[in-house]
């Protein structure tokens, strides 16, 4: 951390931990959603476009840099804006989003929008009452540079949807008019694509029923789809062309780990750019000039980029950035046609992040954005990352959060926070407001990327298959007794907190380990394994189907050994169990069946139900609310309540 906070003496006992620091950033902040989302420039430098929240909504900002004048565009329906496109020097393309009951944010409608760079031209290009018949979801291909009154997008047909999934097609769409012409059917159902440089359509790539990847290629020109039987059992993805289209990166494995690749359309062979032994890339690293990729982005317990050619200009000006912000993140994000400007992002674990705009000509770098300028970093915790092998002896990485100022200190109250998906997601070295309103106020934070977690690679994330309640729960305790053995955590006084699986991994933990942990908080989690097959909406496509069968297995008896509702009767922690009442992806009858299964044994809990909340509280002040109730629970178990306090106060 940049700037340690320090103990008021004889007010709070802070080497005790548990105790709140003064004056920590309140929950209200920690609530709010970020002002700024995404920044990016346009093709000839004179605007950036900004997803900007006005008045609790996510609303498009177009402003000139000459002067920071613009204006803000207010999506139809009572929308939020999700996404966004420079079309060209002059036109955006963007998308809405509604409240979805399977996420915690609102996701894009599937229709598309057009606004002038002034702010006039705005039109319904694709979806309700446009020009084109609406049959159901269009996403953005790319921008054709060539054409600037066209894009490619992808048009998903609903009405001729199966349980298998939808059949998308290419259009080439006018981004005045919204007019479309047809270009090409996919191959296959449910794949994204990736055009060339030219504005050919040049992959199509997805994940089958079965979990299968298949990637297809197309000729530039004419010719029809050919699938890539050799990339398909190694599991590489495409990801974009090189800027003179005479290659494509790839996301591939290599014999020593995971790595970029670059193919060659001409030999189909695959050249190894980069590999890391340990992780997966996280994405290209882009330079200044557009689409000219310097390197790979990766997180190996912190952030780190590795330069292709370290002597190429693009990737000096990238490193002489880093320098200016250590133990930063630091990335392009958008730049114009030319390279002469860019938009640069930087965050940490600390700041949740701001805009700057760099200009090439002039070498300078000018704060454009603070994503949240409310939340002062001096006032947060921060992460440090671990590893530790598992009692299998399975490599694991992680992370521990400390109270601002306690950095040193032993013996702390600890919160094993167990992130939820299971499969493809992970803990981060990021800003995390979750993890800040539980260490801010005097806790310790154990987070843990467990065997089943993304970005170890697929075998790593297969290890966690048919593991719910095994080997994935034994590595979220035995990254518990790795925090009692370093001297981080007080072994009496530990909490398990997760939300979805994390909250299946919190109640199956309490009862599994039940001497480990004092206190478990389920966030709308999953506690009955068998329901799943039943109620919400994973089974009811043949992916999802197929997803729990390879995930979950299908023996019952298993299942319900394995679901924390069944085993109440082990548990000795105290329950607290947060649920949203419009949650359709585990819905509030799991929620409900735990409770009504405590209250059967006489054991009480905490309940905290929003009915308008969805797999995720999304309203400011609900999220403040469930924060608030979270530390009065975590307080009168294994808080202040449990120590000696000096002068027998606290302040929370």
């Amino acid at each position: 951390m940049k700037s340690a906070r320090r103990c008021i003496v004889g007010l709070v006992l802070c080497l005790l931990g548990g105790v709140a620091m003064a004056n920590p950033v309140s929950f209200a902040d920690l609530a709010r959603h970020a002002r700024y989302k995404m920044v990016k420039i346009s093709p000839d430098g004179r605007y950036v476009a900004v997803t900007a929240v006005v008045r609790d909504r996510t609303m498009l900002s177009v402003i000139r840099l000459s002067d920071l004048h613009g204006f803000n565009l207010e999506p139809h329906d009572n929308a939020d804006v999700i996404d966004f496109w420079w079309a060209s020097p002059t036109r955006v393309i963007y998308t809405q989003g509604v409240r979805d009951s399977n996420f915690d944010a609102p996701l894009a409608d599937g229709q598309l929008f057009g606004v002038n760079a002034d702010g006039s031209g705005r039109d319904l290009l694709y979806g309700y009452g446009s020009h084109n018949p609406y049959y159901g979801a269009a996403d953005l291909i790319s921008a054709l540079p060539g054409d600037p009154g066209h894009v490619l997008v992808s048009v998903s047909n609903l009405d001729a949807a199966t349980s298998d999934g939808v059949l998308p097609v290419v259009e080439k769409m006018s981004v005045t008019s919204g007019q479309m012409t047809k270009v090409m059917t996919a191959p296959a159902r449910n794949v994204d694509f990736i055009a060339d440089h030219a504005g050919h359509v040049r992959f199509a790539y997805g994940v089958d029923n079965e979990d299968n990847v298949r990637v297809y290629t197309h000729p530039a020109g004419e010719g029809d789809w050919q699938l890539l039987p050799e990339i398909d059992a190694s599991r590489d993805l495409p990801l974009a062309f090189g800027a003179n289209d005479k290659f494509a990166y790839f996301d591939c494995n290599v014999p020593a780990g995971f790595g970029i690749c670059k193919w060659d359309p001409a030999t189909r062979k695959l050249a190894i750019e980069w590999s890391n032994p340990h992780v997966t890339a996280t994405g290209l690293a882009s330079g200044p000039e557009e689409d000219h990729f310097i390197g790979v982005n990766f997180e190996d317990g912190r952030p780190g980029v590795a330069l292709f050619d370290p002597h190429d200009r693009d990737a000096e000006v990238l490193a002489s950035l880093v320098q200016q912000f250590p133990g930063e993140g630091v990335q392009f994000v958008s730049s114009t046609q030319d390279g002469s400007k860019a938009i640069v992002a930087v965050e940490s674990d600390t700041d949740p992040g701001a805009f700057y705009l760099y200009d090439r000509v002039s070498r300078t770098l000018r704060l454009l954005f603070r994503a949240a300028p409310w939340i002062g970093p001096e006032k947060l915790a921060a992460k440090q990352p671990f590893e530790f092998s598992a009692r299998d002896g399975m490599r694991l990485q992680g992370y521990v959060t400390y109270p601002p100022g306690q950095e040193s200190a032993r013996s702390l109250p600890l919160v094993v926070y167990v992130h939820g998906g299971p499969y493809g997601v992970r803990d981060w070295w990021d800003y995390d407001p979750d993890v800040q309103a539980v260490a801010t106020r005097g806790y310790a934070v154990l987070q843990v990327n467990y065997r089943g977690s993304g970005g170890y690679g697929y075998a790593f994330q297969k290890a966690g298959w048919r593991q719910w309640g095994g080997k994935m729960q034994d590595d979220v305790a035995d990254a518990t007794r790795w925090a009692i053995a370093q001297g981080i955590a007080d072994p009496n006084r530990i909490c398990i907190y997760g939300a979805s699986y994390g909250g299946y991994a919190a109640l199956e933990g309490a009862v599994k380990d039940p001497g480990l942990y004092k206190c478990a908080i389920g966030y709308v989690g999953v506690y009955d394994l068998g329901l799943m097959y039943e109620r919400g909406d994973i089974p009811d496509t043949t992916y999802g189907k197929n997803y729990l069968k390879r995930v979950l297995g299908t023996d019952r008896k298993t299942l319900a050994a394995l679901s924390p509702v069944n085993q109440v009767g082990r548990l000795r922690a105290k329950v607290m169990l947060i649920v949203g009442g419009e949650d359709a992806r585990v819905p509030p009858l799991q929620g409900q069946e735990m409770r009504k299964a405590l209250r059967a044994k006489g054991i009480p809990c905490e309940w905290l139900y929003r009915d308008k909340e969805a797999h995720g509280f999304y309203k400011e002040a609900n999220v403040a609310d469930l924060y608030a109730n979270v530390d009065a629970f975590l307080d009168a178990n294994i808080g202040p309540g449990k120590m000696s306090m000096v002068a027998g106060t606290a302040q929370h």
